[in-house]
């Protein structure tokens, strides 16, 4: 039988794991957007980020902490390069499109369904905002065990899903 100290101790780090991740991602992220770097505004800062990780880290992590998340934020951070470059390549290919003579002979609205292999929550989310970041294919609909409606402009957008996206979230984010 565990001794209360350490059901305890487990307890305050079940808590303040994700109190603490949330608390300095945002700060972060406000440091970046803010610009200032004065005593008055980073204190400021703090407290703002201090209130809203207390409100919004059971929110974001209801059962503690991910195990490997620092390895999965090291993936997805690596992914991102790859994702923006997608986002330009796409377009430029829409750009194309519509500067086009024949706009009307090249597009080719459709729905694609496909059944992702993605088994984690956060990356099938992060595969379908991907796709909708990515010009000419727009996210309709997801279920929860992976199932997708996506819109595409013309048929080489529809040829890629699920395709290299969907691999490359599997590896970025260790999918197995």
């Amino acid at each position: 039988m565990p001794n209360n100290e350490t059901t305890g101790a487990c307890l305050l780090r079940k808590r303040s794991g994700p109190f603490i991740v949330t608390f300095l991602v945002s700060f972060a992220l406000w440091l970046v957007l803010s610009g200032r770097f004065d005593y008055f505004h980073m204190t400021l800062g703090i407290i703002s980020c201090g209130i809203v990780s207390r409100f919004s880290s059971d929110l974001l992590f209801p059962t503690g902490l991910p195990r490997h998340l620092i390895k999965k934020a090291l993936g997805f951070i690596s992914y991102l390069p790859w994702l923006i470059y997608q986002i330009f390549i796409a377009n430029l290919h829409v750009l194309y499109l519509s500067l086009h003579p024949r706009l009307l002979e090249l597009i080719n609205p459709q729905i694609i369904r496909f059944q992702s292999k993605l088994k984690s929550d956060f990356s099938i989310v992060t595969f379908a905002n991907s796709i909708t970041l990515t010009p000419g294919t727009i996210t309709l609909f997801v279920s929860i065990d992976g199932e997708f409606k996506v819109h595409a402009i013309d048929d080489k957008s529809a040829e890629g899903l699920p395709g290299e996206m969907e691999a490359r979230i599997a590896k970025a984010l260790k999918e197995d």
